[in-house]
């Protein structure tokens, strides 16, 4: 694919500080849009082990000739969200072409309360997996819509994860990108007449900077209950070093918002390997990441093969079925 294909576009992305909202960031300016990307504070973190910061983000794409415009925001906060909005509806003219919501708030609550029943939790951790990744994302669509419904074209984003369809880590996360996925359908439907397409985007397994730095970490590395959340008795780490990049998912949603006929795809739930496979991208590198909707998934052998192989692909009904939704 060339490159400048989103040359004269505008993107918001939200949680760009480090993760696949990053590479997302990352990829889309690089291919030249001008893109606004959020996060909570400009610098990185002082103790923070991860590290990652908007002010990095910006750096990178910069380097990569691209542009990245950083604005502070809590996205807990709905005032902090329509200043957003207000924001690139001022310095563009009105213009907004790309939303992606990837803003999350619940990932270092995932560890302390994995496969734990909801009724053990405060109520207030549903906020914690709810407000930022879920209420936010909604008030994000619309605020977008708004700027997208009169230009006649626009394209909106959920991350979310296959947890929409099957139990995991437990049952708020499960509810969150349920959500997220019934957003995108619905919302889709009142959007399809203005030909701006909503879509659901599941990546895969995902090398992100905090799994990578859980696995380096001695306590985490020998920790038993780590390696149950996925399963298994290999060496997760060099799994997540070879799995999908933060920046596959921004491959993707390139080359979607670059698909004359996107609108076919609009209000349904895709998977990064699907749109790979659809529109023959690699990952950084060089190779095609693991097919989530396979029988064959890395977690259940010691010595997990990149790529398709010989795995049985599940057809999409039959994970449905099996989620007990028909």
């Amino acid at each position: 694919m060339s490159m400048s294909l989103l040359a004269g576009k505008v993107c918001v992305v939200t949680g760009a500080t480090r993760g696949i909202g990053k590479g997302v960031a990352l990829q889309l300016a690089e291919q030249g849009a001008k893109v606004f990307i959020t996060g909570r504070t400009l610098k990185p973190r002082q103790g923070s082990d991860v590290g990652g910061s908007l002010q990095e983000t910006v750096r990178e794409a910069r380097e990569r000739g691209g542009m990245c415009v950083a604005i502070t925001c809590d996205h807990s906060k709905e005032a902090d969200i329509e200043r957003l909005f207000e924001t690139v509806k001022t310095e563009t003219d009105g213009q907004l072409d790309i939303l992606v919501n990837n803003a999350f708030s619940a990932t270092n609550t995932i560890i302390s309360t994995h496969e734990k029943p909801f009724y053990e939790f405060p109520i207030s951790v549903w906020d914690d997996f709810n407000n930022v990744g879920l209420r936010n994302n909604y008030i994000c669509a619309t605020y977008a819509a708004r700027l997208m419904v009169p230009q006649r074209k626009g394209l909106i984003v959920n991350i979310s994860s296959i947890g929409g369809l099957r139990y995991m880590f437990n049952a708020l996360y499960g509810i969150g990108k349920d959500a997220c996925d019934r957003m995108a359908v619905d919302c889709g439907v009142d959007l399809r007449k203005h030909n701006v397409a909503f879509v659901s985007l599941w990546p895969g397994l995902v090398s992100t900077e905090n799994v990578i730095h859980a696995l380096q970490s001695k306590t985490h590395t020998n920790n038993d209950d780590d390696r149950k959340i996925l399963g298994g008795n290999y060496d997760l780490l060099s799994v997540f070093k070879s799995v999908e990049s933060t920046e596959y998912s921004g491959k993707c949603i390139t080359a979607l918002a670059n698909d004359p006929n996107i609108m076919a795809m609009s209000g349904k739930v895709l998977t990064t390997f699907d749109l790979g496979r659809k529109y023959k991208l690699k990952d950084a590198h060089g190779h095609t990441p693991l097919d989530i909707c396979t029988i064959k998934m890395p977690f259940q052998k010691k010595e997990p093969s990149l790529g398709t192989g010989s795995s049985v692909r599940i057809p999409k009904w039959l994970l449905w079925l099996k989620a007990n939704r028909l």
